[in-house]
């Protein structure tokens, strides 16, 4: 390629939507580190229906790759992920030059702990699990950004929240199984795990049962945590 060609391609302007009242987080990128399925479904489709682009992580190692390689507008992260606390990570990019403009914690355990370790930590805001409320959704992000970055004008505040792919609850439930069938179980984790799926899919029978379950579940307590988990992933075998 020659400088002409460079000059040619350099005066292509870059195309960045800009907000409207009814798609508020238009041009934003937001990273979501979380390791429910149906939990990310949830915020998949809010930033669908707000405009903006999203991607996800799993864990803190793939959450470490993908912000090597871009830098969102705002990060959600879940406070507990497979290989660690959300909170470390939410400490470091708090302190990071530059800052992510927006950056969020999410949690299904103990909401009012959760939010102080948040806070503590860093966050600008805390979003408790089930997220299922898109203006309260799009708040969070808008709140903590320059007013330059907000829509102009009234935005429509809207009143109803998503609906999840199923399948993606059905697979959260089939990997907590796995985890409980593991050895040896990895109990802290599931725990956390359980709850925020409990509280994203409003399973009140799944929730007192992870509540209860004990940092040394006995044979028993397994065996009626795997009977729990078996039969909610054969009814919805029939959705």
């Amino acid at each position: 390629m020659d400088r002409t060609d460079r000059c040619v391609r350099d005066e292509i302007p870059f195309f960045q939507p800009t907000p409207t009242a009814d798609r508020p987080l238009a041009g934003m990128t937001v990273l979501v580190v979380e390791d429910s399925r149906f939990a990310s479904e949830a915020l998949r489709l809010m930033c669908l229906r707000s405009g903006a682009r999203i991607r996800r992580a799993d864990c803190l190692a793939s959450a470490h790759r993908h912000l090597n390689t871009y830098r969102p507008t705002a990060v959600i992260i879940d406070l507990g992920l497979p290989d660690g606390s959300g909170l470390s990570l939410i400490e470091e990019m708090a302190g990071a030059v530059p800052r992510v403009p927006v950056l969020l914690a999410t949690s299904g355990a103990e909401r009012a702990a959760a939010a102080r370790d948040a806070a503590k930590a860093g966050a600008d805001a805390f979003l408790p699990k089930p997220v299922d409320s898109l203006a309260a959704f799009q708040q969070a992000i808008l709140d903590p950004l320059p007013p330059h970055l907000h829509p102009r004008g009234p935005r429509t505040v809207a009143a109803d929240g998503v609906e999840p792919d199923p399948l993606a609850l059905r697979e959260d439930l089939a990997h907590a199984l796995d985890l409980l069938n593991s050895d040896p179980v990895p109990t802290g984790y599931l725990r956390r795990f359980l709850l925020g799926v409990a509280r994203v899919s409003r399973d009140t029978g799944l929730l007192e049962t992870a509540r209860a379950l004990p940092p040394r579940p006995a044979h028993a307590d397994r065996a009626n945590l795997r009977a729990l988990l078996a039969d909610r992933v054969a009814g919805m075998a029939t959705v």
